[in-house]
C-alpha cells in the first residue's frame, strides 16, 4: 500500500524575484527587493523544515522495511 503522507506535504514554493523595472529607485522603505529578501528567507526556512520532514518520513519507512 503506498504512503501518501509525503505526497500531501508538498515542498514550499519559492518567491518570485521582482523585475528590475518594478523598483522605483526612490528609496522606498521597505524596497520591493527588501520584501523579496524577507520572503526568500522565509522560503529557505520552510524548505529546510520540509526537507527534514522528508528525511524523517524516509527514515521511518526504512526502519519498517
Amino acid at each position: 500500500m503506498p504512503d501518501f503522507s509525503a505526497q500531501k506535504d508538498a515542498p514550499p514554493v519559492p518567491p518570485e524575484r521582482p523585475g528590475d523595472e518594478e523598483c522605483c529607485r526612490s528609496g522606498c522603505e521597505p524596497c520591493i527587493f527588501d520584501l523579496y529578501a524577507q520572503e526568500l528567507e522565509r522560503y529557505r526556512t520552510a524548505l529546510a523544515a520540509w526537507e527534514e520532514r522528508q528525511r524523517q518520513v524516509k527514515d521511518t519507512q526504512g526502519s519498517h522495511a
